[in-house]
């Protein structure tokens, strides 16, 4: 099943982990999204959203031992959508942040799908 619900769209995936990253990426594209970049630290990831606009972002919450809140805020100040992607329990994310869809790892094609789609529906509403 292909689902083109994601055509045109620009994400932003935030993960350190490069086989993780490749992966989603991957399952992004088969979804038409327009580009999926890719940044694996919170200064790569905040370069990217200063200087590009895009759609939706996805965040893991740890970045190799360094927590991604200012990548977070980065993207809350541009109004961008995001979703976490973390094998953390809604217990250890920040007070602010705990109203954001999670995406519980391992998570399946199917969920990143669903999760993906209400995110920018909702933001086209």
């Amino acid at each position: 099943m292909t689902n083109k619900l994601l055509s045109g769209l620009r994400i932003l995936v935030v993960e350190d982990e490069m086989m993780v990253l490749m992966i989603i990426e991957d399952m992004l594209g088969d979804l038409g999204c327009e580009s999926v970049t890719g940044a694996g630290t919170v200064n790569q990831a905040i370069a990217l959203i200063a200087s590009q606009v895009f759609d939706a972002a996805m965040l893991d919450m740890n970045l190799d031992g360094t927590k991604s809140h200012a990548v977070a805020d980065a993207l809350a100040v541009r109004g961008v959508p995001f979703i976490f992607a973390t094998g953390y329990s809604a217990h250890d994310m920040r007070e602010g942040d705990r109203d954001r869809p999670v995406l519980q790892k391992p998570f399946k094609f199917e969920e990143l799908v669903e999760h993906l789609t209400r995110l920018t529906t909702q933001k086209h509403q």
